[in-house]
């Protein structure tokens, strides 16, 4: 199934290119976090990206970052098989947490709901974290 809303396509999509109502400043759109919150195995671009089927769990959203004895066993070659990035954006880092072998960490298997318990408050709170 695809997910296809007009109103909210084209509304995060004007979101996420910086046109709209958010009071954060330099607000960016990042989406290695984004894979990982809501697509924290891969199974999504698996489905839609076969080049990288081979690519076990969330390391998928980062091919490039993956040693290239895990892109060969995999059977991706970037630069040929899958382009190499055009941009890497410095606050994607954050979301890349090297292990032994080159994998990485996967900090999106608790899904979407990981924040579920920290209530509007969190969000609307005037204390500013230290």
């Amino acid at each position: 199934k695809v997910d296809y809303d007009v109103c909210s396509n084209y509304g995060n999509w004007l979101y996420s290119a910086g046109i709209g109502n958010d009071p954060r400043e330099n607000r960016k759109f990042n989406m290695i976090k984004q894979g990982l919150d809501y697509d924290g195995n891969g199974d999504y671009v698996r489905l839609w990206v076969p080049e990288l089927q081979g690519i076990k769990g969330a390391d998928i959203h980062t091919p490039w970052a993956l040693s290239s004895a895990a892109l060969s066993q995999a059977g991706v070659t970037l630069g040929d098989t899958y382009p190499r990035p055009v941009v890497t954006a410095p606050e994607w880092s954050r979301h890349i947490h090297q292990r032994p072998g080159g994998s990485l960490h996967a900090r999106g298997k608790r899904g979407p709901a990981q924040h579920k318990d920290r209530g509007i408050d969190f969000y609307f709170s005037r204390k500013k974290d230290a």
